[in-house]
Order: structure tokens, then sequence, then C-alpha cells
């Protein structure tokens, strides 16, 4: 007795291989980025003032030479992280970021609150998006909490980079959906996005 696992049929109809899948949802998430040319309001989001759009072939292509590159780019980002949360590791990209926006923060208040904030999400003991970080570097952060400063996370940012750099982002450039965009083809179909 043969069982239909995920994503087949039962009834007999075309068995794709996991891969097939794979690619047609990555297909079915593209229409939810922008489609067109749009200013985001600067009073609500000055850091964003950029114009939205789609990446070229060459901003694609620059994605793959170093994660640097990738997470410069906004579209980049948000390509990364539907990527990422199809790998079921988002919790790095995110902690990447909210250290990136709490280097940002403007007074000792924010920062407390946001330090706070980081801690819980992702560096608590069993916290819902716990992070892969040695002991020596969560006690550091420990210590830093009592009085954080724009640099506190600096150390498992840049532990977490590195996973990310040794791990998901090469996964992220054989994937069939990062391949589809650089190939010249990919960005030009229906599905080409838009950030």
């Amino acid at each position: 007795m043969e069982v239909a696992t995920e994503g087949q049929e039962n009834a007999g109809g075309p068995q794709h291989p996991p891969r097939f899948n794979t690619h047609r949802r990555w297909k079915s998430k593209l229409h939810l980025l922008p489609k067109k040319k749009k200013k985001l309001p600067v009073s609500n989001q000055p850091e964003r003032r950029e114009l939205l759009y789609r990446p070229t072939q060459s901003e694609v292509q620059q994605w793959g030479q170093s994660l640097e590159k990738l997470l410069v780019h906004p579209c980049g980002v948000l390509v990364f992280q539907m990527f990422s949360k199809s790998e079921f590791c988002e919790e790095n990209l995110e902690f990447w970021l909210a250290c990136e926006d709490f280097k940002k923060s403007k007074t000792s208040e924010t920062l407390a609150i946001k330090a706070q904030n980081i801690y819980d999400q992702f560096l608590r003991k069993d916290s819902p998006k716990e992070i892969n970080l040695d002991f020596r570097t969560k006690e550091h952060i420990n210590q830093c909490l009592q009085q954080p400063s724009s640099n506190s996370f600096d150390e498992a940012q840049r532990r977490i980079f590195y996973l990310m750099e040794n791990n998901s982002y090469p996964r992220f450039l054989e994937s069939d959906f990062y391949q589809g965009l650089s190939s010249s083809k990919g960005l030009h179909g229906p599905h080409k996005p838009q950030c």
C-alpha cells in the first residue's frame, strides 16, 4: 500500500520530486512582492527612503558575491528572508536584523528596551527563536544587559553572521529560487520579484 506524502496526490496525479514542489512554492510567493515602484512615506520610515523596484539581473548576481552585498540590498534581505523561512532558519537573519536596528537606537532608554526584547526573543533559554550561541557569548550579553550600549550585541551578531555565511547563504546560492532569479529568463518572467 502506497502512502501519499506531502505535496503528492493519492489519486494517481503527477508525482513530482520534492525539489520541484519547493520551486513551485517559491514561485507562488513571489507574487507577494510589490508590483510597482512606490515611495515609502518618509515621515513614517525615514531610514527606508529608497524607491521600491525590481532588482536588476546585475544586482541579483551581486547577491551571489557575498552575504554582505545581499544584506545591503533591501530586496536581497527580503528574498533571503523568504528563503530562510522556507528552510526553517529565519531566526538567525531576524536576530542579525534586530541587532542592526538596535545599533541605530539614539537614547539609553531605547537601547535598554530593545536589548531586553532581543534577549527575550533570541537569547533566553527556551525562547521561541533561540539562536545557537556559545555560553561565553551569552554570558557577555547578560552582563551588558545591565547597561547596554550600541555594541552590546556585536560579538553575537558576528557569530551569527558567520553561521549564515557558512550555512544558509551557500544553500541560498544553490537553491532553485536564486538560480532562477540569477538566470537571464528568471528576471523576465511573470514572477520577477519587486522590492
